[in-house]
């Protein structure tokens, strides 16, 4: 394997670069974001940030219908790494990314408040 993997690596981080671009160009914005879970509250995390995040959408009158998803990447004995990731289509709404990152400060505020972490192991 050795040097072909972080070549891949690297490959995969432009084309990614691409897919942003294409997004942003079609009024898509999208982000994810982490957080710890434990497994007592794994479900009840995942499926509340989610109701939450549909919920504050529906808020503010936004297009379209959000895509929230998530899934597990680490596996620990107290719990689990999740990921979340969050899209939108933000045409005519003004300052689609100040309205994003509300969104995404409201989706982490319900991580915490239902025994979530801020983030998995980033800080």
């Amino acid at each position: 394997m050795g040097a072909s993997i972080g070549a891949s690596g690297y490959v995969l981080t432009f084309a990614i670069a691409y897919i942003r671009d294409f997004a942003l160009a079609n009024h898509i914005v999208a982000e994810s974001f982490e957080t710890f879970v434990p497994w007592s509250r794994c479900r009840l995390i995942c499926e509340g940030v989610k109701k939450d995040v549909l919920k504050a959408h529906r808020a503010r009158c936004l297009p379209g219908n959000p895509i929230i998803s998530y899934r597990v990447t680490q596996l620990y004995d107290e719990g689990a790494c999740v990921y979340f990731y969050m899209a939108m289509y933000m045409k005519g709404v003004n300052e689609p990314s100040k309205v994003y990152s509300q969104l995404e400060k409201e989706a982490r505020a319900s991580i915490l408040q239902r025994g979530g972490s801020l983030s998995h192991h980033h800080g």
